[in-house]
């Protein structure tokens, strides 16, 4: 092609930044700025925050079973949300006194306007005639939000103080702490507040005639201040106030409850009055001795490692200025500090792999080319973190495993570009003769390979559901990376390549840069020790040993590489292209290539690796679950608890050796224990507020790099979570769920199979029966199994003879009401101090109040209306009560009863093969009319997610097809790459067979995805270069565009397609290889300690490894055999193609 055809090709973005250079330069300073500010401001997280459109309505309605309370409050306010437009499912559990709704709503539904929905729907159902219209509190109505559920960490006081003095410091840290803008709650536990108890003598109140209604009216009309309105005296307004209320507990005892023909009773005539802490709520220790802990919660959106850090500052002020020194304070379970890991782990990552990407682009473009491309990485992704930032996106470590996996495809344009400007540079055009053309000469087949790529992952972002919203955050990341990459590439490159590339760089004044390394190294040395300037003498230090090792190692390096190795590779790669592409040598190389694929497959199923449907991490936390029947006494519970904890801590001495004379864990931090309030499962969303049948047990492990034995041997907490399991597995009469912290979205549990049908009874009997079979079955691999609800809950129902009360003017309401304030107790008023108020509670004293007998003789007191004479009339004469039982819970889900039969799966086990096992022994059962059984759990989401990722994966096979298509105006070239996509699965399939890995259904699913758009994108630089050059041999041959070439001169266009772009095919594999290859091993190199502490902290493991692994694995597999399909199997089809439609046109015309 002549020079004057090559230099009509321009592209109007690129021409526009070479002719601006200034302007550009500008733009590029910009861009550093405002992307390392965003990049500041940006709130770290390891996970996304995920705006989750599920509601919670809490209804409590003391005093009723749970099937009454399914039957007062559950079932009617169902029927009335289940009218709403835009619902996904309907689930509710009905407790004893509380029922729980929990409504979850399609995600393209606005949290705001669900939960508007909700409080609508709520108010017509309690509008109706049969709602309860004596609730205690309204039903609460709340959007669930997980990271305001769990706890960030827990801070722990104790020391040798009163409860009270425990309480207040606890309070003080309270007030300070929820004041913090980015706290929305830190709740106090191990400790419970205190109240006025008005506990009345049954008999003396009966001898005297006084009901409970008349000392809550002598209460509630003396216990109060009002003000009198203004009085004018002398010119002068006074405000006139009547202080009436109660300053002390003798004010209270004083009140005079009754005063009837000269007689007065006074409060304590009947009634003893004290102050004291409520009935206990809730126990906390800290290996297994007594603390209050506070759990504090972050608000949604905040910084987590600023929050945390802001607790810490705010903790030390409070020793310093408010707390005796000899207070004890623990900071336990901080999440910031496993956040920091991770977000650490992978800024690390990055580092590492920008510095691999360019030695390696040296190796191949020289320094100062390197350095061309290599500046596409940073100006990338600090546009793409002011775009992030803009948008409201954290730094979580899907955002920043993005920026990991897209290292090596920020640099592919840059690599074409900046060898296209080099190779017209080497033609003798001017640098911005070279600048324009060169871009212009591959901007339409790199924006196509940047779209195709794109392509990839676009229907990633459109991904529905929980894992969606959690996993859409790196499409959405890698789109704005490489769409920034682009721009860079075609705008920022050309112009900086146009003012600074040179063909033949400097000679290097070796004497002299080796005395600025040398002093640099001998500067920095010294200061490294000297403390204060550690940081400061580290960058003296490396940068003189990075100008050293450059003299001595690199720029030789180079030049070797560059001289001999890199044309020894062109060389050799030229004869294995020529050879492939001899004779029928084509069809063999591709033939074999096909029956690779199959043979893959085949060896897959015959070999089939392990399946998991989300990476399985080494736990950091092992949460313990404790739940005994509904109604067990907190006591009990906690004596319970307490026997489990000295299990548990025995349990994990073994992990101690001796450290400076001390005995030191070398895997657990610490050992937490929370009996009663607060300790459901925050995945569970919002509970009853008193649960004295429930504990949990929190043991944290230390960071990954800190889990080293006295010998140097690293251990796994799985091992240890195995062994809590082991140990925990057979405690009679209670349920023990032994749970890892999550990592990731909730996916339910690994076996789940849940029964429905309307009669609970024989739905629990379907539930049992199929628990009962599996356990007697030999299917292994489950951990237990296990019911959500329990049948055989005591309770005490009592029974009203409606028509002989109503004879004497009592209503089944003031009998329910007198057992219950006898029993349970009721809020009649506040007893205000100057720092706080506290209830005043009316019941009886506790001799009366748990003596049955005595509870149902308790005399209903009212005065006749028609005579007018008080009137006694004892409960047992008008109710009975008669022992029974009833379910722990009455569950519901779709407006069905359900009853769930779940588990996990043991250590090494495999949950899919363990449900198949499960789904082959029940699959001839047959169940009563109305009743029916469904996998659900991971099972159900697995076969959702992967039902989508395969609908995706065929989404962006036709989108990129499509983009091809428009691109070389052709459907065979295209076809030809998309075999190419579908052959480089042979890498991803051979690599898990090979290194016995498992296929993580959700990561290597898009790691396949993320692989087609890398495999394309080298694929079509390839075709399209390999086009023009066939394009360049028909015009030397004087062959007009529409006619072919013969097959004697088609080898040589293809191999020199091949071989001009050996260099950025080899870069773009390499560099991204090399970019996740840190990632996939699971190397972690701490760049910031190494600099501030001389210790680089490396080591092997950790959480972004189990969680990135399979994606980096499955790209680098597919990759590393796609390089081979660029470089033989492209040329070859194109050859083998070009070939068939020469000898038709040729055999046409000798033919005609």
């Amino acid at each position: 092609m002549s020079k004057q055809s090559q230099t009509s090709r321009s592209f109007g973005l690129t021409n526009w930044a070479v002719d601006n250079q200034v302007t550009v330069t500008v733009l590029t300073v910009i861009i550093l700025i405002a992307g390392l500010m965003s990049y500041v401001a940006m709130p770290a997280a390891s996970f996304p925050d995920v705006d989750q459109p599920t509601i919670f309505v809490s209804t409590p309605y003391p005093g009723n079973s749970p099937v009454d309370i399914e039957r007062l409050i559950s079932r009617p306010l169902e029927q009335e949300i289940n009218t709403l437009s835009g619902v996904d499912k309907i689930s509710s559990t009905s407790l004893q006194g509380f029922s729980t709704i929990e409504v979850t709503f399609n995600f393209d539904v606005p949290v705001s306007e669900a939960l508007s929905k909700v409080k609508d729907r709520v108010d017509a159902a309690r509008s109706g005639p049969d709602f309860p219209n004596d609730l205690p509190l309204d039903p609460s109505i709340q959007e669930l939000n997980i990271s305001e559920l769990m706890p960030i960490m827990n801070i722990n006081l104790s020391g040798d103080f009163t409860s009270d003095q425990l309480l207040v410091y606890a309070e003080y840290l309270q007030e300070n702490l929820e004041n913090l803008s980015s706290i929305s709650a830190a709740d106090i536990r191990g400790i419970d507040a205190k109240e006025v108890r008005i506990l009345m003598d049954q008999h003396r109140m009966e001898f005297l005639q006084i009901s409970f209604r008349d000392v809550a009216d002598a209460i509630e009309m003396e216990n109060r201040s009002m003000s009198g309105g203004d009085l004018l005296v002398g010119g002068y307004r006074r405000n006139v106030r009547i202080i009436g209320e109660f300053e002390s507990l003798e004010d209270i005892r004083s009140i005079i409850v009754k005063h009837e023909k000269g007689n007065i009773v006074y409060l304590r005539d009947i009634a003893t009055v004290e102050f004291d802490a409520i009935e206990r709520e809730s126990y906390a220790r800290q290996f297994q001795d007594p603390v209050v802990t506070l759990d504090i919660k972050k608000r949604s959106g905040e910084n987590l490692i600023l929050a945390s850090a802001s607790i810490s500052e705010l903790v030390a002020q409070a020793q310093a200025d408010f707390f005796p020194p000899n207070l004890q304070i623990a900071i336990t379970n901080d999440q910031s500090t496993r956040t920091k890991n991770q977000v650490a782990e992978l800024e690390n990552s990055i580092i590492f792999g920008v510095l691999l990407v360019v030695l390696v682009l040296t190796f191949f473009l020289g320094l100062r080319n390197a350095l061309f491309v290599g500046i596409a990485i940073p100006l990338s992704m600090l546009l793409s973190f002011f775009i992030l930032n803009t948008m409201g996106v954290t730094l979580n470590f899907m955002v920043l495993f993005a920026l990991v996996l897209s290292l090596g495809m920020l640099v592919d344009n840059g690599i074409v570009i900046v060898e296209n400007v080099y190779r017209f540079m080497s033609e003798g055009y001017s640098a911005i003769q070279a600048a324009k053309m060169g871009a212009a000469e591959v901007a339409t087949p790199i924006i196509a390979s940047t779209a195709t790529t794109l392509a990839a992952f676009i229907p990633l972002a459109l991904w529905p559901g929980m894992i969606g919203e959690f996993m859409k955050f790196l499409p959405m990341t890698l789109i704005i990376v490489l769409l920034s990459s682009l721009f860079v590439a075609l705008v920022i490159n050309p112009a900086l390549a146009s003012i600074y590339m040179k063909l033949e760089e400097k000679a290097m004044d070796k004497a002299k840069w080796l005395r600025i390394g040398l002093i640099a190294s001998l500067v920095g040395l010294p200061l490294n020790l000297v403390g204060g300037v550690v940081l400061m003498g580290n960058l003296i230090f490396v940068t003189g040993l990075s100008i050293l090792f450059y003299i001595f190692v690199l720029e030789p390096g180079t030049a070797y590489f560059q001289s001999k190795a890199l044309p020894r590779l062109e060389k050799g790669y030229n004869t294995m292209i020529a050879y492939a592409l001899a004779g029928k040598m084509a069809i063999k190389v591709f033939a074999g290539t096909v029956v690779l694929l199959f043979l893959s497959i085949i060896l897959l199923g015959i070999m089939p690796p392990k399946v998991t449907f989300f990476p399985d991490a080494q736990p950091n936390l092992a949460n313990i679950y404790l739940e005994l029947p509904v109604g067990t006494d907190i006591e009990v519970t906690n004596t319970l608890t307490k026997q489990l904890e000295a299990e548990i801590v025995e349990l994990m001495s073994v992990y101690t050796y001796d450290r400076d004379g001390k005995p030191y864990n070398y895997l657990v931090e610490s050992i937490v224990a929370q009996v009663g309030k607060g300790t459901g499962d925050p995945q569970e969303g919002p509970s009853q507020n008193a649960t004295p049948h429930k504990a949990k047990i929190i043991v944290a492990f230390r960071e990954a790099k800190l889990r080293v034995d006295g010998d140097g041997q690293t251990f796994v907490s799985t091992l240890a979570l195995q062994r809590i399991r082991e140990q925990l597995s057979e405690v009679p009469g209670a349920s023990i769920v032994v749970e890892k912290d999550q990592m990731g979205p909730p996916q339910g549990a690994a076996i789940n199979m849940e029964v429905t049908g309307n009669s609970y009874p024989e739905v629990l009997a379907q539930a049992e029966r199929l628990k009962a079979m599996i356990e007697s079955s030999t299917v292994t691999g489950y951990d237990e199994l296990k019911l959500d609800i329990v049948s055989g809950k005591p309770e005490l129902p009592i029974t009203v003879d409606r028509e002989k009360a109503r004879s004497l003017g009592i209503s089944t309401s003031q009998i329910g009401d007198g057992l219950r304030t006898a029993l349970f107790g009721k809020e009649i008023s506040r007893f205000k101090t100057d720092d706080d108020d506290y209830p005043i509670n009316l019941r009886f004293a506790n001799n009366y109040r748990y003596n049955l007998e005595d509870l149902m003789n308790q005399r209903i007191t009212f005065r006749d209306q028609s005579s007018g004479k008080i009137v006694q009339v004892p409960i047992s004469t008008l109710a009975t009560a008669s022992k029974s039982s009833t379910f722990s819970a009455v569950k519901r889900k779709d407006l069905k009863r359900v009853i769930t039969l779940y588990s996990g799966v043991r250590e090494g086990a495999n949950a899919n093969e363990v449900v198949e096992s499960i789904k082959t022994l029940l699959a001839d059962v047959t169940y009563p009319e109305g009743i029916s059984m469904s996998f659900t759990g991971q099972q159900e989401a697995q076969a959702k997610e992967m039902a989508f990722l395969s609908k995706a994966l065929l989404g962006a096979v036709f989108m990129i097809f499509l983009i091809m298509v428009s691109l070389f105006n052709s459907a065979r070239i295209p076809i030809l790459i998309m075999v190419t996509v579908i052959l480089s699965l042979i890498g991803v399939f051979s690599g898990l067979l090979i290194f016995r890995m498992e296929f993580v259904v959700i990561m290597t699913m898009i790691g396949i995805i993320s692989l087609a758009g890398v495999v394309v994108n080298n694929a079509i630089v390839m075709a399209d270069y390999a086009g023009q050059l066939l394009s360049r041999k028909k015009e030397e041959l004087g062959i007009e565009p529409h006619e072919y070439l013969p097959v004697s001169a088609l080898a040589e266009p293809l191999a020199q397609a091949g071989v001009t772009r050996l260099r950025p095919v080899l870069l773009t594999a390499i560099t991204t290889i090399l970019g996740l290859l840190p990632l996939a091993t699971g190397m972690n190199f701490d760049f910031f300690s190494l600099f501030t502490e001389n210790d680089p902290q490396l080591y092997f493991g950790g959480d972004n490894v189990a969680f990135w692994g399979p994606i980096s694995w499955t790209v680098i597999f597919g990759l590393a055999f796609a390089t081979f399909l660029t470089l033989v199997i492209v040329p070859v089809m194109l050859f083998l193609t070009e070939r068939i439609r020469s000898k038709r046109y040729y055999r046409k015309i000798t033919a005609a």
